[in-house]
Order: structure tokens, then sequence, then C-alpha cells
């Protein structure tokens, strides 16, 4: 009888057939998918070493290389042999700068504001379509705030937006010319969303005494990218990917181009992290500035 290699180990015993062991890397990939969508929560006792290696099927000692690297991320402590490691109280600070990787913006601008928030004086300058990201991530330091755990004394958002009164490159009709009611429809989504951006933020002068400064300026074009610069030390940078889908509008689906921007990937640059970081900071914030102060005009959020 011929044995199939792949199924006999050294001593000529048979293996068992089934899926490889997952790899350490795999393991702390996992866990750390956990982390940053809050399965496993700041301050929380991760399963011990003996359950996550049943659960994984691999040995304890492959667990606690996984371990290992989350701890040097800074996403765990306490990571012996004999107890339970804990998820890092301060976990935010381990998604930024350039070591993070690339993440969809739902999942890697939340913490990054979280943790600019954590500074004396925030500044916050975006550049996007609809500021639907930015005001789902602000909501993270706004609910710290409220909460008592953090507060800074001034806050500064400035927000690049397209103006109504241009003819937009997306989202736009696959088979028609461009179509008032697309829109209208993302004319009511920026103005809803700067709205509620506003109102937030400005809310923490009466309830917080924080000195709270919002604006908004209107582009006369489609940004192709979104960019997130806070407080002059970081840049995050995404591109806006269109794709085609269908979206009714008035009882009627319409067939379209457009960008899900809270799923485009998120690149994170850090002053000081390197040449390159630094000068793309630095000229990130030239280029905003040179938009703000020149071709932008006067942004009202209304219909």
């Amino acid at each position: 009888m011929v044995v199939n290699p792949e199924h006999a180990a050294v001593d000529g015993r048979k293996r068992a057939e089934g899926p490889s062991p997952r790899s350490y890397r795999e393991v702390a990939d996992e866990l750390r998918a956990r982390i940053r969508t809050g399965r496993l929560r700041a301050g929380q006792r991760m399963p011990t070493q003996a359950e996550l290696a049943v659960e994984f099927g691999v040995e304890r000692g492959t667990v606690r290389q996984a371990l290992r690297i989350l701890q040097s991320e800074h996403l765990l402590t306490n990571v012996t042999k004999g107890s339970p490691a804990t998820v890092a109280e301060h976990i935010e600070h381990a998604f930024t700068g350039s070591e993070a990787p690339p993440q969809p913006t739902m999942v890697g601008l939340a913490p990054r504001i979280a943790a600019a928030f954590t500074a004396p004086h925030v500044e916050i300058d975006a550049l996007c379509l609809t500021a639907v990201s930015l005001t789902l991530a602000i909501g993270e330091p706004l609910r710290r705030i409220h909460e008592g755990r953090m507060k800074p004394a001034t806050v500064d958002v400035r927000v690049l937006l397209p103006s109504r009164d241009i003819a937009l490159a997306f989202p736009t009709p696959v088979h028609a010319a461009a179509d008032s009611r697309l829109h209208r429809q993302w004319l009511s989504q920026r103005n809803a969303q700067g709205q509620v951006l506003r109102h937030n933020l400005l809310a923490l002068r009466s309830t917080h005494g924080i000195d709270v400064s919002v604006s908004f300026r209107a582009l006369p074009f489609t940004p192709p990218v979104k960019l997130y610069l806070l407080n002059n030390n970081e840049a995050l940078f995404a591109y806006y990917t269109l794709t085609k889908r269908d979206v009714e509008i008035d009882h009627e689906y319409l067939e379209m181009y457009d960008a899900q921007g809270t799923q485009s990937m998120l690149f994170a640059f850090e002053q000081g992290a390197g040449l390159r970081d630094t000068t793309f900071v630095e000229q990130s914030h030239v280029w905003f500035n040179s938009l703000w102060n020149t071709i932008s005009s006067d942004l009202t959020l209304t219909a």
C-alpha cells in the first residue's frame, strides 16, 4: 500500500486528516480583530491559554507566541504562563501611527480620533464627500468626554465638502445623464451629517465648558480621496473606490456608480516616523490649507 506523504509522520505513524493547524500569526490576527471590533473590550480578561488552544486547535506554545505579539503591540498586558492575559486599557494608541496596518475607515478612524482627543488642544481637518465617517468616529471621544474620562481644553474642526452647485463625478447614474434625484439625496446626506457633527461638537461648550470651533467650506470639485489630519501630527488617507450598485429613489431602482467611503482602506502617516511619513503629513497640511484659503467657498448646511 502506498502512503500519501502528506499523511505520514517521520516515525511512520499515519497523521490524522483534517485542516492544518493555525500558525501563531493567524491566531494573533484573529484575536487582534476581536479587540478592534470590541468583542474583547479594554480591561477585559482573555480566555486562558488552554481554552484558546482548544478553540484554535493548536498547542499552548502557539497561543503563547500569538499573545506575545499582541503584547508587543500594546494590545495585551499580563501575558504569563500562569494567568489569563488582559486587554490593555488604552488600546486606541495601539492602532495609531505608521506601524498600524491599513484598515477600513469605519474600523481605523474611530480609535485614531479618540486618541487625538486625549490632547489638550484638538485640531482635526477633514476633506471628504459627506462627513459620514467623521461624524460616526467622533461619537466615541464625545461619549468619553460626557463620562468624564477626558476633557480637552479646545477643539477646532475644519471640514471641506463638495459644493452643492457642482455636477458631482459620483454618485452618478450608469446609463443616464446626471439625475437630479441622486444629487438631492447626496446633498441631503451631506447637510444632515454636517449638522449633526456641528451640533454635537458645539454642545461641548455648554455641557463641559470646552472652547469649540467648527467650520465648513465648499469645494468646486468631487474629491477622489478622503483625508483626515489630526493634531498636526497624523495624516489618514484613503481612496474613494467606485463600484456599481442599485439604489432605490422614489420607489424606482437606479443603477449607479458610487463609493462606499466607510469601507475605504485608511492609510496612516505619522509625524516623526521617518522622512516619508513626516513629509506626507507636512505636505497634506499644505495642500489642505491651500484649498481652504483659495478656491473653497462658504458652505451652508441647508437644502
